[in-house]
């Protein structure tokens, strides 16, 4: 197993000073109170945009101070190609949460929440900022758990609309939809450049909202026989695509 990965808010060269770092604040007490690293161990920092250093654990001090040395290099992961977003539309409850959770393991590159017409849930003032903040915080912890040191851009809420401009400018565009002719599975995909994959709502994409997509450029693709929920569509239909475009090659 790869070395455990915690997330500083900067990594520079000029940020290791003297080839150690200091982990405090949430992030230690994490190494320190939870995950129990001693002194000897690796670790890998990142600043979950691309950036990342390993290192050997100096010291553990305290409940919240992890001493790490040996960092000598600041690496940086170049963005993948092709770059993989997901329209997900608002799910009820925590399988919000989940969804990003999933698709974030896979290798999703960037989410954008999405109110469709049929979203039961809908993200209204405080609550909605509140919610927003939770598929946040779940991309980076799920980023750090599967080890990864670029963590997926969650944007703000966007309405069919702005859905629709993103469409138009990507270099592939699909729509999750039982009414799709043609698999996702074998259409011709692009192995640079955006892709962008919508999924729809519990209650499906609206027969206007296709229509807008499909003015976009997006037409309805499907899975397999079975309809997925909302919440792990978005997962099953990364997978697809990262292997066929060869990022998990």
């Amino acid at each position: 197993m790869t070395a455990p990965v915690f997330v500083v808010d900067s990594l520079r060269p000029g940020d290791l000073t003297g080839g150690e770092y200091v982990l405090d604040g949430p992030e230690g007490r994490h190494a320190v109170s939870v995950k129990r690293l001693r002194a000897g161990e690796d670790v890998v920092l990142t600043d979950g945009r691309g950036r990342w250093a390993e290192g050997v654990v100096k010291a553990a001090e305290g409940k919240d101070r992890l001493v790490v040395a040996d960092l000598e290099t600041v690496h940086e992961e170049p963005p993948e190609q092709p770059r993989i977003t997901v329209v997900q539309a608002l799910p009820k409850g925590d399988r919000g949460e989940l969804a990003v959770e999933t698709m974030t393991e896979v290798g999703v590159d960037a989410i954008v929440p999405w109110a469709a017409s049929r979203c039961v849930t809908q993200w209204k003032g405080e609550r909605g900022l509140k919610a927003l903040g939770k598929w946040r915080a779940t991309a980076r912890e799920a980023g750090k758990q599967s080890r990864r040191v670029r963590f997926p851009d969650v944007a703000d809420a966007a309405t069919s609309k702005q859905v629709a401009s993103l469409l138009a400018d990507a270099d592939f565009a699909a729509v999750l939809h039982e009414s799709g002719d043609e698999p996702l599975a074998v259409t011709e995909l692009p192995t640079a450049g955006h892709i962008v994959l919508v999924v729809g709502p519990e209650g499906g994409v609206s027969p206007e909202e296709l229509a807008l997509f499909a003015q976009a450029g997006a037409d309805p693709y499907r899975l397999g026989r079975s309809v997925l929920r909302t919440s792990t569509a978005g997962t099953a239909a990364a997978a697809v695509l990262l292997t066929r475009t060869g990022r998990w090659s």
